[in-house]
């Protein structure tokens, strides 16, 4: 991870956020990004809309989504890979 000894930066956050949500960093970068949050209300936010993002997609199964939403995502999901 390239980040000072003392801290990371916002973009790192963004970087590190689902190995932090699902305790999969080393004790010392979990430390550097909880130190962060300390002080910037903007990662705060962010880590908190993707834990509550994963929570609600987790409750969410295959058959509640409808078959036209699928499609839409499977075809976003083609374009973004190619582009």
């Amino acid at each position: 991870m390239a980040h000072s000894p003392l801290h990371i930066s916002c973009q790192e956050v963004v970087e590190l956020v689902s190995d932090y949500l699902e305790q999969a960093l080393p004790a010392d970068d979990a430390a550097l990004l909880e130190q962060h949050l300390n002080f910037c209300d903007g990662c705060v936010w962010y880590v908190d809309q993707v834990r509550t993002t994963i929570n609600v997609v987790g409750e969410l199964r295959a058959e509640d989504v409808p078959e036209e939403t699928k499609a839409k995502l499977m075809i976003a999901f083609r374009d973004w890979k190619r582009g």
